[in-house]
Protein backbone atom coordinates (compact mmCIF):
# COMPACT_ATOMS: atom_id res chain seq x y z
CA UNK A 1 0.00 0.00 0.00
CA UNK A 2 1.25 3.59 -0.74
CA UNK A 3 0.10 6.96 1.36
CA UNK A 4 0.35 9.62 -1.15
CA UNK A 5 -1.31 13.07 -1.13
CA UNK A 6 -1.71 16.24 -3.90
CA UNK A 7 -2.18 19.65 -3.45
CA UNK A 8 -5.98 20.32 -5.40
CA UNK A 9 -6.68 24.40 -5.65
CA UNK A 10 -8.90 26.11 -8.15
CA UNK A 11 -9.82 29.80 -8.71
CA UNK A 12 -13.52 29.00 -7.52
CA UNK A 13 -15.56 25.99 -6.66
CA UNK A 14 -19.58 25.17 -6.02
CA UNK A 15 -20.48 22.17 -4.31
CA UNK A 16 -24.32 22.13 -4.40
CA UNK A 17 -26.12 21.29 -1.60
CA UNK A 18 -29.11 19.23 -2.75
CA UNK A 19 -31.62 20.49 -0.15
CA UNK A 20 -31.34 23.88 -1.09
CA UNK A 21 -33.91 24.35 -4.21
CA UNK A 22 -34.52 28.32 -4.02
CA UNK A 23 -33.23 31.55 -5.78
CA UNK A 24 -30.08 31.36 -3.51
CA UNK A 25 -28.21 28.09 -3.54
CA UNK A 26 -25.78 27.17 -1.21
CA UNK A 27 -22.13 25.67 -1.64
CA UNK A 28 -20.75 22.64 0.65
CA UNK A 29 -17.36 24.97 2.44
CA UNK A 30 -15.29 21.67 2.33
CA UNK A 31 -14.59 19.36 -0.93
CA UNK A 32 -16.37 15.37 0.29
CA UNK A 33 -15.87 12.09 -0.93
CA UNK A 34 -17.66 12.29 -4.22
CA UNK A 35 -16.73 14.92 -5.40
CA UNK A 36 -13.06 13.76 -5.06
CA UNK A 37 -13.66 10.36 -6.79
CA UNK A 38 -14.86 12.49 -9.84
CA UNK A 39 -11.82 14.54 -9.63
CA UNK A 40 -9.36 11.42 -9.60
CA UNK A 41 -12.29 10.12 -12.42
CA UNK A 42 -11.54 12.87 -14.81
CA UNK A 43 -7.72 12.53 -13.97
CA UNK A 44 -8.18 8.41 -15.24
CA UNK A 45 -9.72 8.88 -17.96
CA UNK A 46 -13.06 7.25 -16.42
CA UNK A 47 -16.71 7.99 -17.99
CA UNK A 48 -18.96 10.25 -15.54
CA UNK A 49 -22.84 10.22 -15.21
CA UNK A 50 -24.32 8.72 -18.33
CA UNK A 51 -27.94 7.99 -17.41
CA UNK A 52 -30.88 8.52 -14.45
CA UNK A 53 -30.41 6.21 -11.86
CA UNK A 54 -27.20 4.42 -12.69
CA UNK A 55 -23.86 5.49 -10.65
CA UNK A 56 -20.75 6.84 -13.00
CA UNK A 57 -18.36 4.33 -14.16
CA UNK A 58 -15.68 6.68 -11.54
CA UNK A 59 -17.91 5.31 -8.84
CA UNK A 60 -17.42 1.85 -9.91
CA UNK A 61 -14.03 2.05 -9.75
CA UNK A 62 -12.44 3.66 -7.39
CA UNK A 63 -14.98 3.51 -4.88
CA UNK A 64 -12.54 1.52 -2.54
CA UNK A 65 -10.36 3.99 -2.55
CA UNK A 66 -9.79 5.41 1.20
CA UNK A 67 -9.58 9.70 1.02
CA UNK A 68 -8.62 12.34 3.61
CA UNK A 69 -9.02 15.94 3.12
CA UNK A 70 -6.95 18.81 4.90
CA UNK A 71 -8.44 22.38 3.75
CA UNK A 72 -5.40 24.99 2.99
CA UNK A 73 -5.33 28.06 2.93
CA UNK A 74 -8.32 28.79 5.01
CA UNK A 75 -9.66 30.90 7.61
CA UNK A 76 -10.76 28.76 10.57
CA UNK A 77 -12.01 26.19 8.38
CA UNK A 78 -13.93 28.62 5.86
CA UNK A 79 -13.16 29.60 2.62
CA UNK A 80 -14.52 33.61 1.14
CA UNK A 81 -17.74 33.24 -0.65
CA UNK A 82 -19.29 35.58 -2.98
CA UNK A 83 -22.50 35.16 -5.00
CA UNK A 84 -22.80 34.76 -8.42
CA UNK A 85 -25.95 35.63 -10.21
CA UNK A 86 -26.71 33.62 -13.45
CA UNK A 87 -29.86 34.28 -15.90
CA UNK A 88 -31.37 30.94 -17.23
CA UNK A 89 -33.50 31.72 -20.54
CA UNK A 90 -34.40 27.99 -22.03
CA UNK A 91 -37.26 28.18 -22.73
CA UNK A 92 -38.45 24.91 -20.82
CA UNK A 93 -37.21 25.95 -17.70
CA UNK A 94 -38.75 28.87 -17.44
CA UNK A 95 -41.87 29.05 -19.98
CA UNK A 96 -40.79 32.16 -21.57
CA UNK A 97 -39.62 34.33 -18.97
CA UNK A 98 -35.75 34.81 -17.37
CA UNK A 99 -35.12 33.06 -14.76
CA UNK A 100 -32.33 34.82 -12.10
CA UNK A 101 -30.53 31.92 -9.48
CA UNK A 102 -27.64 32.92 -7.15
CA UNK A 103 -25.14 30.66 -5.94
CA UNK A 104 -22.80 31.47 -3.09
CA UNK A 105 -19.48 30.43 -4.71
CA UNK A 106 -16.39 29.48 -3.05
CA UNK A 107 -13.27 31.79 -3.66
CA UNK A 108 -10.08 30.03 -4.25
CA UNK A 109 -10.39 27.05 -2.41
CA UNK A 110 -7.14 24.46 -1.94
CA UNK A 111 -7.15 21.48 -0.51
CA UNK A 112 -4.53 18.49 0.32
CA UNK A 113 -5.92 15.24 -0.74
CA UNK A 114 -4.75 12.39 1.08
CA UNK A 115 -4.95 8.95 -1.01
CA UNK A 116 -4.22 5.31 0.20
CA UNK A 117 -3.66 3.68 -2.98
CA UNK A 118 -3.17 -0.45 -3.25
CA UNK A 119 -0.30 -0.86 -5.97
CA UNK A 120 -1.61 -4.37 -7.01
CA UNK A 121 -4.42 -2.20 -8.47
CA UNK A 122 -3.39 -1.05 -11.85
CA UNK A 123 -5.80 1.43 -12.05
CA UNK A 124 -4.05 2.96 -8.51
CA UNK A 125 -0.83 3.02 -9.75
CA UNK A 126 -1.77 4.95 -13.40
CA UNK A 127 -3.16 7.43 -10.58
CA UNK A 128 0.01 8.15 -9.03
CA UNK A 129 1.86 8.36 -11.98
CA UNK A 130 -0.48 10.62 -13.65
CA UNK A 131 -0.41 12.74 -10.43
CA UNK A 132 3.26 12.83 -10.39
CA UNK A 133 2.91 13.92 -14.05
CA UNK A 134 0.51 16.66 -13.29
CA UNK A 135 -1.50 14.78 -16.51
CA UNK A 136 -5.00 14.11 -16.29
CA UNK A 137 -7.23 13.01 -18.86
CA UNK A 138 -10.20 14.85 -18.99
CA UNK A 139 -9.88 18.64 -17.34
CA UNK A 140 -11.00 18.29 -13.37
CA UNK A 141 -13.20 21.14 -11.75
CA UNK A 142 -14.42 22.00 -8.50
CA UNK A 143 -18.31 20.91 -8.76
CA UNK A 144 -18.93 23.09 -12.40
CA UNK A 145 -17.35 22.43 -15.46
CA UNK A 146 -15.93 26.19 -15.47
CA UNK A 147 -14.14 25.72 -12.34
CA UNK A 148 -11.23 24.28 -13.72
CA UNK A 149 -9.45 22.30 -11.07
CA UNK A 150 -5.44 21.84 -10.98
CA UNK A 151 -2.38 20.52 -8.72
CA UNK A 152 0.90 21.44 -9.04
CA UNK A 153 3.54 17.66 -9.78
CA UNK A 154 5.86 19.53 -7.09
CA UNK A 155 3.28 19.09 -4.32
CA UNK A 156 2.80 15.07 -5.17
CA UNK A 157 4.04 13.67 -1.73
CA UNK A 158 4.85 9.89 -0.61
CA UNK A 159 4.43 9.23 2.96
CA UNK A 160 6.17 6.52 5.35
CA UNK A 161 3.10 5.54 7.51
CA UNK A 162 1.67 3.16 9.93
CA UNK A 163 -2.03 2.55 10.71
CA UNK A 164 -3.07 3.61 14.20
CA UNK A 165 -2.65 1.25 17.18
CA UNK A 166 -3.26 2.94 20.61
CA UNK A 167 -2.31 6.06 21.66
CA UNK A 168 -1.10 7.13 25.44
CA UNK A 169 -1.52 10.47 24.86
CA UNK A 170 -3.91 13.56 22.72
CA UNK A 171 -3.09 13.11 18.73
CA UNK A 172 -2.93 15.95 16.00
CA UNK A 173 -5.59 15.43 13.01
CA UNK A 174 -4.10 17.35 9.62
CA UNK A 175 -7.42 16.48 8.05
CA UNK A 176 -11.26 16.49 8.52
CA UNK A 177 -12.69 13.88 10.67
CA UNK A 178 -16.01 11.88 11.37
CA UNK A 179 -18.12 12.75 14.13
CA UNK A 180 -19.90 10.17 15.62
CA UNK A 181 -20.68 11.35 19.05
CA UNK A 182 -21.72 15.16 20.97
CA UNK A 183 -18.67 16.24 21.27
CA UNK A 184 -19.25 18.34 24.37
CA UNK A 185 -20.28 15.91 26.56
CA UNK A 186 -18.16 13.14 25.67
CA UNK A 187 -15.94 11.83 28.20
CA UNK A 188 -14.44 9.13 27.42
CA UNK A 189 -14.66 8.65 23.87
CA UNK A 190 -13.16 10.29 21.19
CA UNK A 191 -13.05 14.39 21.40
CA UNK A 192 -11.77 17.99 21.24
CA UNK A 193 -8.43 18.01 23.71
CA UNK A 194 -9.47 21.98 24.65
CA UNK A 195 -6.71 21.89 26.97
CA UNK A 196 -4.12 21.08 24.18
CA UNK A 197 -4.17 23.16 20.25
CA UNK A 198 -0.18 23.14 20.59
CA UNK A 199 1.67 25.99 19.35
CA UNK A 200 -1.45 27.40 17.35
CA UNK A 201 -2.00 31.16 17.82
CA UNK A 202 -5.94 31.15 16.73
CA UNK A 203 -7.37 27.48 17.52
CA UNK A 204 -10.64 26.53 15.79
CA UNK A 205 -13.24 23.77 15.44
CA UNK A 206 -15.15 23.78 12.33
CA UNK A 207 -18.67 21.44 11.96
CA UNK A 208 -19.63 20.58 8.49
CA UNK A 209 -22.06 17.80 7.18
CA UNK A 210 -20.94 16.48 4.16
CA UNK A 211 -21.72 13.67 1.57
CA UNK A 212 -19.76 10.74 2.71
CA UNK A 213 -20.94 8.27 -0.08
CA UNK A 214 -23.95 7.26 -2.07
CA UNK A 215 -27.14 5.80 -0.87
CA UNK A 216 -27.46 3.21 -3.48
CA UNK A 217 -31.31 2.76 -2.37
CA UNK A 218 -32.97 6.03 -2.75
CA UNK A 219 -30.16 6.91 -5.29
CA UNK A 220 -28.63 10.11 -3.40
CA UNK A 221 -26.17 11.66 -0.99
CA UNK A 222 -25.45 9.79 2.37
CA UNK A 223 -24.76 12.14 4.57
CA UNK A 224 -21.94 12.08 7.37
CA UNK A 225 -20.89 14.48 10.59
CA UNK A 226 -17.06 16.09 10.51
CA UNK A 227 -15.42 18.16 12.07
CA UNK A 228 -11.68 19.89 11.08
CA UNK A 229 -10.07 21.85 13.92
CA UNK A 230 -6.58 22.16 15.03
CA UNK A 231 -7.31 21.50 18.73
CA UNK A 232 -5.78 17.84 19.75
CA UNK A 233 -8.33 14.87 19.82
CA UNK A 234 -8.04 12.87 23.14
CA UNK A 235 -8.98 9.18 23.50
CA UNK A 236 -9.08 8.79 19.74
CA UNK A 237 -9.10 4.55 20.06
CA UNK A 238 -12.78 4.81 19.23
CA UNK A 239 -12.07 6.80 15.94
CA UNK A 240 -11.68 4.68 12.30
CA UNK A 241 -9.13 4.17 9.64
CA UNK A 242 -6.53 6.64 11.31
CA UNK A 243 -2.53 6.40 9.56
CA UNK A 244 -0.07 8.19 11.42
CA UNK A 245 2.69 10.57 9.23
CA UNK A 246 5.79 9.25 10.25
CA UNK A 247 7.81 12.26 8.59
CA UNK A 248 5.29 14.58 10.31
CA UNK A 249 4.48 12.88 13.86
CA UNK A 250 0.64 13.73 12.74
CA UNK A 251 -2.40 11.50 11.76
CA UNK A 252 -4.91 11.54 9.13
CA UNK A 253 -8.31 9.62 8.92
CA UNK A 254 -9.27 8.21 5.44
CA UNK A 255 -12.46 7.23 4.37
Amino acid sequence: MKLISFDLKADFAFFRKPETNGTINLSYNIIHRPAVLGVLGAILGLDGYQEKGKLPQYFDVLKDIRIGVEPLNHEKGNYSKTNIKYSNTIGYANKGANFLTEELTLVAPEYRIYLLLDEQIKMHVTLAEHLVKGMATYIPYLGKNEFTAWWEPETYTEYSFLPYEKATRSIQLQTVFQKHSTLKSNIEGPGIDLLNFGNEPQPFIYFERLPLDFNLDLMQYAIGEFVFSNYYIKNPDGMQNLYLLKELNTYVQLF
